[in-house]
């Protein structure tokens, strides 16, 4: 599967800086508990701090099932991002084809619309949920150069809004994701 409206490949910058999220293919505890091998399509929404691994965990675990959609594959400059990312997460779904969107999502705010989309195209809609670890992401992040490195204000602002989904937002499933030690993650609902 390949990443939507932009040529710029983030996946793995999340686990820049340690072994952590790096490495070749995943190793993941509870394997079932990774969506998408169902029957109809289902949208992914990885939700957690920046750099704490959601797009190594893409790269690694959802991306030979799953269409990308994220935000920072726009062009820097690009104008109303959400409209275009609900735009492209409708087309992917109407097409009858499973999408993650990888971004921080901290919030009903970010996550409701999609979860709503999903349902509206009869999809069902899985969170990731990657706990916050500030230290690892601000040790992490610290690693990135350029346009991939974000000022930790920004980390830190994220944090205080970041919230657990949960079934009551409207998610058909909710697993919790860590890095395992081992250059994959962990995966349990």
């Amino acid at each position: 599967m390949t990443g939507t409206a932009g040529t710029e490949d983030t996946a793995g910058t999340e686990g820049t800086g340690g072994t952590e999220g790096t490495g070749g293919m995943a190793a993941v505890a509870g394997t079932a508990a990774v969506a998408g091998a169902g029957a109809g399509p289902d949208l992914a929404v990885l939700v957690g701090l920046q750099a704490a691994g959601k797009s190594t965990f893409y790269a690694q675990c959802l991306s030979d099932r799953y269409e990308l959609v994220s935000k920072d594959l726009f062009p820097r400059g690009a104008r109303n991002k959400q409209a275009r990312q609900m735009r492209l997460v409708a087309e992917h779904l109407a097409a009858g084809r499973a999408v993650a969107v990888d971004n921080t999502n901290p919030s009903p705010r970010e996550w409701g619309p999609l979860v709503e989309a999903a349902h509206a195209h009869g999809a069902t809609a899985t969170a990731y949920w990657f706990p916050p670890d500030v230290a690892g992401s601000l040790r992490r992040n610290a690693a990135r150069e350029g346009r991939d490195r974000v000022p930790d204000v920004g980390v830190l602002a994220t944090c205080e809004r970041l919230r657990r989904p949960s079934a009551a937002d409207g998610f058909d499933a909710v697993h919790e994701v860590r890095f395992d030690g081992r250059g994959g993650f962990t995966v349990r609902p």
